[in-house]
C-alpha cells in the first residue's frame, strides 16, 4: 500500500499539474469506488469544477476545487493518479475514473480495484471516519518528540501497531516502519510503555529519516506504485530490512526475520533489534 512517502511524491506532482484547470467531464467505469454517492452525483458535483489544490493528510489525497465539495481518495493497494498532458487515444487498460481536463486528463487506475473516493465538502468535517481522526502526519511539525514520548508512556501494544495506527501517526505503513525501528535498533515486539526517552528521541529521529529518504527517492516501488507521471520510485534500492529477509544485516551480518505480527509481514534483525 502506497504510504506517506509515495502519496506526498504524488500530490507534489499533481499540485504543479492540476490548479487552475477546469474538468470538463467524468467517466466512472467503475463505481463501485465511489464510497459515499453515485456516479451520477460523483460526475454533476465536478463537472465544470476549477481544481484550485491538491493536498495530502496520512494516505489520503484531497483534490480542492472552486465549488463546495471537492474528492478524497485512498490508493489502497495498487491506486494511481496519473496526469497526461497529451492524453492518449485509448485509456489505460488500469483506468477506472477518467477526468477530461480544459488540458490534458486525469486518470484514477487501480489494478486489483480497492481503492476509495468520496465527494467531500471543501472544508470542515469530511465525515469520513479514517480521515477525520487521522493523528499528525509523520512529517508534521506537529509530530514532536514530546507528542510521541506521551502517546507511548499510556500505550502498552508492541511498538509496530502502535506506528502502523493512524490515528496516533499518520501515514507510516509496514515499509517505513520496519524500516524506522531498524534505525532505531528497537524491536517490534517491544512494549510501548517500555520504551525510555532516549529511545523515544532515537525513533522519533528515524521516523523523519526513512520517510526523508523515500521522499529523497520518489517513493518505493515494491509492486505497483507510480507517482503522478507515471514513473516508478528508486526507494526500494536503499531499504535496510524490508523485503530483505533472509540476507544478512547491513549492520551486523546476522541473517534478517521474517514474521507475521498482528497479519502484518514484519522485517528486523535480531541482533540490533534486540
Amino acid at each position: 500500500m502506497p504510504e506517506l512517502p509515495e502519496v506526498e511524491t504524488i500530490r507534489m506532482y499533481l499540485e504543479e499539474c492540476l490548479p487552475g484547470r477546469v474538468i470538463r467531464s467524468v467517466t466512472v467505469l467503475l463505481p463501485r469506488l465511489l464510497k459515499n454517492t453515485s456516479p451520477a452525483a460523483f460526475i454533476q458535483a465536478l463537472s465544470g469544477s476549477t481544481i484550485t489544490a491538491v493536498s495530502r493528510r496520512g494516505k489520503y489525497l484531497f483534490i480542492h476545487t472552486a465549488g463546495p465539495q471537492g474528492m478524497l481518495i485512498h490508493l489502497r493497494m495498487t491506486g494511481r493518479l496519473v496526469y497526461e498532458a497529451e492524453p492518449q487515444e485509448q485509456v489505460p487498460s488500469f483506468g477506472r475514473i477518467i477526468f477530461e481536463l480544459d488540458e490534458g486528463r486525469l486518470i484514477y487506475g487501480d489494478v486489483r480495484t480497492l481503492g476509495c473516493l468520496w465527494l467531500v465538502p471543501a472544508a470542515g468535517s469530511t465525515g469520513i471516519s479514517g480521515y477525520d481522526t487521522l493523528g499528525p502526519d509523520g512529517i508534521s511539525p506537529d509530530f514532536t518528540i514530546a507528542y510521541l514520548q506521551r502517546q507511548l508512556k499510556q500505550c502498552h501494544r508492541p511498538i509496530k501497531s502502535f506506528l502502523l495506527d493512524q490515528t496516533q501517526v499518520a501515514g507510516l505503513g509496514n515499509i517505513y516502519v520496519d524500516e524506522a525501528l531498524f534505525l532505531a535498533g528497537i524491536s517490534p515486539h517491544r512494549r510501548c510503555a517500555t520504551l525510555g526517552a532516549v529511545r523515544v528521541k532515537r525513533l522519533h529521529t528515524a521516523i523523519r529519516q526513512v520517510l526523508a529518504a523515500g521522499l529523497e527517492h520518489g517513493g518505493t516501488t515494491v509492486r505497483n506504485f507510480i507517482d503522478g507521471s507515471g514513473r516508478e520510485g528508486q526507494n526500494q534500492d536503499y531499504l535496510h530490512v524490508y523485503g530483505r529477509e533472509g540476507t544478512p544485516c547491513p549492520h551486523c551480518g546476522t541473517i534478517i526475520v521474517y514474521e507475521k505480527m498482528a497479519g502484518r509481514g514484519t522485517h528486523y534483525c535480531p541482533k540490533c533489534q534486540k
